[in-house]
């Protein structure tokens, strides 16, 4: 078959190939090599790599392209799809005649050599971007403008890299000279070259290569297998693994989109003297599953090249070690023996720590708190582990060693913060993400679109599904989610109860469906004994349990095969057999299950989930002082960190004791007492709820009362969602008085929505809900959508919000009366969304703001804005900053706004407009009302265009101010403007 056939045959493949992750990254390489390979030229690179429009479609257009070049084009681009793919990926695609891309002759420009070396390029500026952009600042190749759009923080950092090849070679052949000069200069500090050349110098043993090589094989069969859900099957990673969304933040508040090579890479750096990079995510978002990535990858050595040795570590089964050790033991006893010579190996990692790298898993189910008073520094000294550990963290012991961290972020202190190099989000996935896992687990399409058929015709599913371990129970229990006569989950509570039965069924003999009716009674013993097991354990930070802890419990061989306890196979530190539950949020639900189910339970049981809960410090025991203990906690709140489980568990509590599951609970739990636990969590979600409105301090005057959220008034909120009782919803936000909710960075996701949309609703009175730098999505922008009407105004910075959220925001947002103000700086915005907001404008004649900051808008956009900006008569701020309208978008505004009666601020900072959009703004500034400030920083204006804008400002006192920071003038010539008009600002 020929080439061109195998591409036309295998186009669905070759798709997903290109889009399945959700990841630009496959394409951008593939394209990388086909411009090197010239089987591309410029112009078709820049037809196909368009920013605006989704990956899948720009993978059908070079798709579409190459296939008309005709047999040898696409030969060379299934030779691409081959140097690029996975392994795993290869397996599923056929790519005929073998085709070399060839190198080819060297060429004869500077600009020619970006794309001919393009694929060697962007790894080499990977690590050496600041570098590159710094010399060509100086050498005045490449202006602050420049800089800042190569750096906008919606690229990745490969992103970032073609996008400065691309702006290099649009400067031509001096900027391509530079930069390519600097980065042969700077060969040697590539991180490879570096290894190699310190490698070849030192000369590692022959003993020390064998332990490199017998490390790698046991940290590559220790990943090979999913771990985190392994009770369930055998699945292999690379079958099943999916990216999740990554982010980092600057010191400024600014995120970045990370790839899974740039966890430890420079990336987001905050502290470049600190070693430990912290990944933190929610229950189930995935860290463990990265970290099991990262491994393998390692041991393929396919990431993380510049790492020698690479040690695993799990904090909860460190919490059963119970010895004092040295490091040296702890690396031994812990990961990988030594066959030959441990000193000299260990040596080795003493003299080299820039080559090795610890990683520890689940830092939050560690039981001691962080604390950095006790410090060791002798790697030889034995000492207990938490020492070991936290000596090890903050750099004291093994100072050059990188560690990478991952934890939820509630158990992360202040104190053990001052020791991050770095700190990595980890959202969940996209919603790519989620139609790219379901797909891997199953083998018959057909199944897996219903499944996803399933969830888009669901949202409150489909939100749950952004966190992998709902998603995963999802695709397990398909069969009860498409054919169970209680509806569609809605509830975290209801997707575990629909765990909790599919488990039951899958080990009864009975036949489907047998275990609808009464199926929870049934099995009581089994779930009370397991239930039991999971509570003592979450109080005692205890995740992993002896074959000893499961007989006093009396659990037997056949709760044990239930599977929802799985065998721990890798706990070195002893032979005795070791158990745990699929997962910590399955412990935690299996706790809370006890909770209401055990009917001789402590009455304090409840009241006491409900209360702060925090780890004691290192070396201070549960047992003794309680009351002195947590006293000198609380005067020490950097060592106050909050025990998520018993939030979670409490979450749970209180699902299961919503109305809708009463019948379930009916056999098992007295009425009269389920009653009262009723109540005893009503009373104590009032009573907690009470002490978030207390702590709302008084408004300054000429401010409006604003009450700025922790994460536990978000934790509290999902229980009262979970609870599904509107009167519970009412009563609370009867008693919640401000006009701004503030809920910034509190990990406020498509979940988190739901819950929030459910209580806001019931507002006496409309707020203004500021959401900024969480990840609602656009899933969660429709999970906001019920509680839109008590919204007089929405801030959603930074938050991935793409078209086709605002599409659903604005088909809500007409028919809200009070919806005022509307914000989305830093989101995934084309030119797409400008027909809705000029529709909001058409139909909305009361609306006041629209900050459209940081998108990707163009002339087009600005065009089709100010279509529906010319019927609007009340818009008073309008925010554009850092898009790419240009001269004819500038002019398209201002034309729309001179009828305006309302406009008071304008925005286009960073824009592109040049003295052409000037001279139209010109007009607007001459005629309108009421404009008063008119920003144009960092645009192309000339001296004409200001002295337009002089002429039109002689003409409007009204008009206080316009601000003009660099522009295209010379600092002599801003100073006589200065002089000409003193409400110009430069």
């Amino acid at each position: 078959m020929s080439s061109q056939q195998l591409v036309l045959k295998q186009r669905a493949l070759l798709l997903d190939a290109l889009c399945g992750g959700g990841s630009a990254e496959p394409l951008d390489c593939v394209l990388d090599l086909l411009l090197a390979s010239e089987v591309l030229i410029w112009e078709d690179y820049l037809s196909i790599r368009v920013a605006e429009k989704p990956v899948n479609s720009n993978a059908r257009h070079l798709l579409d392209v190459v296939y008309e070049k005709g047999e040898d084009a696409s030969g060379l681009l299934l030779a691409a799809f081959k140097q690029v793919l996975p392994e795993e990926q290869k397996s599923e695609l056929c790519f005929g005649k073998e085709y070399a891309l060839l190198e080819k002759n060297r060429p004869a420009t500077a600009t020619s050599a970006l794309l001919t070396d393009r694929p060697v390029l962007v790894k080499k500026l990977r690590d050496n971007i600041d570098g590159a952009l710094d010399v060509l600042m100086t050498t005045g190749c490449f202006t602050t403008k420049d800089c800042d759009g190569v750096q906008l923080p919606v690229y990745t950092r490969s992103q970032q890299v073609r996008r400065l090849l691309d702006q290099v070679r649009f400067k031509g052949e001096t900027a391509a000279r530079t930069l390519l000069k600097y980065l042969d200069q700077t060969k040697p500090e590539n991180k490879e070259h570096k290894i190699l050349e310190e490698t070849i110098r030192f000369t590692a043993s022959p003993d020390t290569l064998l332990y490199q090589k017998k490390l790698q094989s046991s940290v590559a069969a220790q990943s090979h297998f999913l771990s985190t859900y392994g009770g369930t099957g055998r699945f292999s990673l690379d079958d099943i693994y999916t990216d999740g969304l990554l982010e980092v933040m600057n010191g400024s508040g600014e995120t970045t989109t990370l790839e899974l090579e740039d966890v430890a890479g420079p990336v987001g750096l905050l502290n470049k003297d600190a070693d430990t990079v912290l990944v933190s995510g929610e229950a189930g978002s995935g860290k463990s599953t990265l970290l099991q990535r990262l491994h393998l990858l390692w041991a393929r050595e396919a990431l993380l090249t510049d790492i020698y040795l690479l040690f695993p570590f799990s904090c909860r089964k460190l919490n059963v070690e119970h010895r004092a050790l040295s490091l040296k033991e702890l690396l031994f006893l812990h990961c990988c023996w030594p066959d030959r010579n441990q000193d000299e190996v260990f040596q080795f990692i003493l003299d080299h720590p820039h080559l090795v790298l610890f990683t520890f898993d689940g830092l939050d189910e560690f039981k001691h708190g962080f604390t950095d008073e006790e410090r060791h520094c002798c790697p030889t000294q034995p000492v207990p582990i938490p020492t070991l550990l936290f000596n090890l963290l903050q750099g004291t012991l093994m100072k050059g060693v990188m560690k990478v961290v991952a934890s939820r972020p509630q158990a992360v202190g202040p104190s053990l913060k001052r020791y991050l190099r770095k700190e990595v989000h980890l959202k969940g996935f996209s919603p790519g993400g989620i139609d790219s896992f379901v797909k891997k687990q199953y083998s018959d399409p057909a199944m897996a679109g219903r499944v996803i058929e399933s969830l888009q015709g669901n949202t409150s599913l489909l939100s749950l599904c952004h966190i992998p371990v709902f998603c995963w129970i999802v695709t397990k229990c398909h069969q009860e989610l498409l054919g169970g006569e209680d509806g569609i989950p809605q509830t975290v509570t209801d997707v575990y109860l629909l765990v909790l039965q599919h488990f039951f069924q899958r080990k009864s003999s009975q036949p489907q469906g047998a275990l609808r009716k009464g199926w929870l009674e049934q099995h009581l013993d089994t779930v009370l004994k397991l239930g039991q097991l999971a509570m003592e354990g979450l109080e005692a930070s205890c995740y992993v349990f002896s074959g000893h802890e499961l007989q006093r419990h009396v659990l037997t061989e056949h709760d044990i095969n239930t599977g929802f306890l799985i065998y721990c196979n890798d706990m070195s530190v002893t032979d005795s057999k070791r158990y745990e539950f699929l997962h910590i949020t399955l412990q935690c639900f299996f706790a809370a299950l006890y909770v209401i189910l055990n009917h001789s339970n402590n009455r304090s049981a409840i009241p006491k989930l409900f209360q702060p809960q925090h780890r004691l410090p290192s070396g201070l025991s549960q047992k003794c002082l309680g009351h002195c203990v947590n006293r000198s906690v609380e005067e020490d709140e950097t060592k106050m960190v909050e025990k998520p489980d018993l939030q979670i568990t409490a979450q749970f509590v209180s699902g299961l004791l919503s109305l809708q599951h009463r019948n379930l609970l009916l056999d098992c739990c007295p009425a009269a007492l389920r009653e009262h636990k009723v109540k005893q969590v009503v009373k104590t979600l009032s009573k907690a709820m009470r002490r978030h409105f207390k702590s709302i301090p008084r408004p300054v005057e000429g401010e409006k009362k604003s009450m700025h959220a922790m994460p536990g008034f978000v934790w509290l909120i999902k229980c009262i969602y979970e609870m599904q009782d509107n009167s519970i919803a009412q009563d609370t936000m009867a008693k919640l008085d401000v006009e701004h909710l503030k809920l910034t960075y509190c990990n406020i996701g498509p979940v988190e929505c739901t819950a929030l949309a459910y209580v806001l609703k019931h507002l006496r009175n409309p707020v203004g809900l500021q959401l900024d730098n969480n990840c609602v999505g656009d899933v969660g922008v429709e999970q906001l959508l019920p509680c839109l009407h008590n919204c007089h105004s929405l801030y959603l910075r930074n938050n991935n919000i793409t078209d086709e959220g605002i599409r659903k925001l604005v088909e809500k947002g007409v028919h809200c009366e009070r919806f005022q103000k509307l914000a989305l700086f830093n989101n995934k915005l084309t030119d797409a969304c400008t027909q809705h907001f000029a529709w909001l404008m058409k139909s909305k004649q009361n609306f006041l703001s629209l900050r459209l900051g940081n998108n990707n808008i163009t002339s087009q956009g600005a065009e089709q804005l100010a279509e529906g900006l010319s019927y609007n008569r009340s818009l008073q701020f309008l925010g554009l900053w850092g898009n790419h309208i240009g001269d004819r978008g500038a002019a398209a505004l201002a034309n729309a706004l001179k009828n305006n009666t309302a406009i008071i601020w304008l925005s286009l900072v960073d824009n592109g407009v040049g003295s052409a959009g000037a001279r139209a703004l010109a007009e607007l500034v001459s005629q309108s009302k009421t404009l008063e400030q008119l920003w144009l920083n960092k645009n192309f204006i000339s001296r004409d265009g200001v002295e337009c804008l002089i002429n039109a400002l002689k003409m409007n006192s009204r008009v206080k101010e316009v601000w003009l920071k660099g522009n295209n003038l010379s600092p002599e010539e801003e100073e006589a403007l200065k002089k000409e008009e003193s409400r110009l600002t430069f």
